[in-house]
This record gives C-alpha cells, sequence and structure tokens, in this order.
C-alpha cells in the first residue's frame, strides 16, 4: 500500500481566503460570530508578519451587507488583493481563479462562514482544481453549531487538511532563524488568551472533529 500523500502548507505559495462575514451574518445570525472575526483578525496579523496576501468575498452583499468594520482589512494595506463580489456560494469564482493564477497560488487558507455551505462548497471546488486546501477550524462557524462537526467530517474525507489557527501560523512562519521572528512570536504572545478564549469556545475538547 501506498504512503499517503504529505499536504504542506507552501508559505511562499499561500493565500488567505475570508468567505462572506457580512452584516447580515453576524451575531445572533451566526453562532459565535465575533470568535470568528477574533481568528480572522489574529490570522490578518499573521498575513502582515509573514506577507501572506489576503482575498474576501461577500456574497450579494447589496441583500446580506459588506464585510463588518471589525475584520481589519484596512491595515493588510497591498497585501489585501481584493474583494470579490459573489452569487455562487463558492468562492471559486472566476475572479478568485484569475488572481490564483496571477500569483502562483498553491495553498488555499480558508476561514468563514458558513461552514457547511459556502465554506464546503468552495473547499471543495478548490480541491477539484488541484489546489492544496487547510482550513481553519477555528476560524468557521454556522448558524446552527450543530453543521459544523459534519462539514470538517465531509471535508476531511475529501482531503481538506484541518488545523487551528496558532498551528497554520506557525506553518508559515516555519522557521525562527527568520528576520522577522520576534514580531511573530510577540503577535502569538498578545493573542494568547483570545486564542484559547475561541478554542474552548468553538473548537471544546470533547467535540470530535
Amino acid at each position: 500500500m501506498a504512503a499517503p500523500s504529505v499536504v504542506k502548507i507552501i508559505p511562499e505559495q499561500s493565500v488567505i481566503l475570508i468567505c462572506d462575514l457580512q452584516t447580515r451574518f453576524s451575531e445572533p445570525a451566526v453562532s459565535h460570530f465575533d470568535k470568528v472575526v477574533t481568528t480572522v483578525n489574529k490570522m490578518i496579523k499573521i498575513a502582515k508578519v509573514c506577507g501572506v496576501p489576503v482575498i474576501v468575498t461577500e456574497q450579494n452583499s447589496r441583500a446580506l451587507g459588506h464585510t463588518v468594520p471589525e475584520v481589519d482589512l484596512q491595515s493588510l494595506g497591498v497585501l489585501h488583493l481584493a474583494t470579490v463580489e459573489k452569487s455562487l456560494f463558492s468562492m471559486c469564482t472566476a475572479e478568485v481563479d484569475a488572481f490564483f493564477k496571477q500569483h502562483n497560488f498553491k495553498s488555499i487558507i480558508v476561514m468563514g462562514i458558513e461552514a457547511h455551505i459556502c465554506v464546503l462548497i468552495s473547499c471543495l471546488d478548490f480541491l477539484s482544481q488541484g489546489y492544496d486546501v487547510h482550513l481553519v477550524a477555528d476560524g468557521v462557524s454556522s448558524v446552527n453549531k450543530e453543521e459544523i462537526p459534519y462539514a470538517f467530517e465531509r471535508l476531511r474525507q475529501a482531503g481538506v487538511t484541518i488545523g487551528t489557527s496558532e498551528s497554520i501560523a506557525f506553518q508559515l512562519q516555519l522557521d525562527s532563524a527568520k528576520p522577522n521572528f520576534k514580531l511573530f512570536a510577540n503577535t502569538i504572545k498578545e493573542e494568547k488568551e483570545s486564542t484559547k478564549d475561541v478554542l474552548q469556545t468553538l473548537l471544546p475538547a470533547k467535540s470530535v472533529l
């Protein structure tokens, strides 16, 4: 039997995708929406430290509003490649695909909502196009939290790699000898308590992903 392939994050070919964190979805509509935003902002900080570009999508923004202002997109500067309007439930639109090909992305890091709809469909579409897809487990939610473990199981079966924000952050950093490591370490330290709080809320120890 052949050994299973190992899927690693390739930092220099990585992009972070933030899916549909829009005003109409904010709490109480989506379970623990604020915790998702906390993780997304943490990963935005990591993106700045590690130089990872970010693409945001918005589903039918005329009806559902734009990305909530609590998501700190402005701090990204040129790393914020685009905010893409979509009607598809998938983030895998022609516009997003054009950015992927232009930048030669390979590792796709996904966060947002809802886990069992737009996040799931997007991840499956990116997988089918040959990308390595990594889902930030503490950066997703749904209206009904009971949907989430079933979405995770479906995605794992399909080949999506599911990890936590801190684990993915270290995979993007890779080396403590890099000049940015002190800033990276300080960012992780600053986020320590909020990371613990989010994990205990969204991914309690008794849960099975």
